[in-house]
C-alpha cells in the first residue's frame, strides 16, 4: 500500500490497517501529544495521541524536515535517508 492509498482512508480504517500491518518503533511526547511512530511497509508514519481525550487525532507521514526529526534521531538510529545532520 502506499502513502496515497493509505491516506485516503478514513482515520479508523488507518488506525486498524497501522495497528494490524504496522510495526511500532518509539513514542516521544510533543506539547500535548504522545506521538507514535510506525513503520507501515515502506514509510514511517506519526501517529498523534491526545492523551487528555484519549483518542487518536491524526496519522502524519514522517516529515523528515520537521524539528520533532532530533527526538527520533536521539533516542534511536533511523536509516541514513533520513539523517538530517549536513
Amino acid at each position: 500500500m502506499t502513502w496515497g492509498e493509505f491516506n485516503k482512508l478514513s482515520l479508523d480504517k488507518k488506525i486498524n490497517k497501522l495497528y494490524q500491518d504496522g510495526t511500532f518503533i518509539m513514542s516521544i511526547r510533543y506539547y500535548e501529544y504522545k506521538v507514535n511512530l510506525y513503520l507501515f511497509g515502506n514509510f514511517y508514519l506519526e501517529v498523534f495521541v491526545n492523551h487528555k481525550h484519549a483518542c487518536i487525532e491524526k496519522i502524519l507521514l514522517l516529515d523528515t524536515n520537521h524539528s520533532r526529526m532530533k527526538f527520533y534521531s536521539d533516542q534511536i538510529k533511523l536509516p541514513a535517508i533520513f539523517n538530517t545532520q549536513p
